[in-house]
């Protein structure tokens, strides 16, 4: 995963965007990885799976009235 300086996704933010796209772009500020830019499509692909998986698991299940 590439990363960037949080002053490179500043002034590059373009960039990021169009790198992004292609792949998620970790973002460091001050050495330290804060956050993750991603693809909407590939955001709405892990919340399939995530709610795949609460609803498959039999604890997160309700029974009706």
């Amino acid at each position: 995963m590439l990363t960037l300086s949080a002053k490179d996704a500043k002034y590059g933010f373009g960039r990021l965007i169009d790198l992004a796209r292609a792949e998620p772009v970790m973002v460091a500020k001050h050495g330290r990885p804060v956050v993750v830019v991603m693809a909407v499509e590939e955001y709405e692909r892990l919340k399939g799976f995530e709610i795949d998986r609460v609803d498959s698991d039999p604890s997160t299940t309700t029974k009706a009235k």
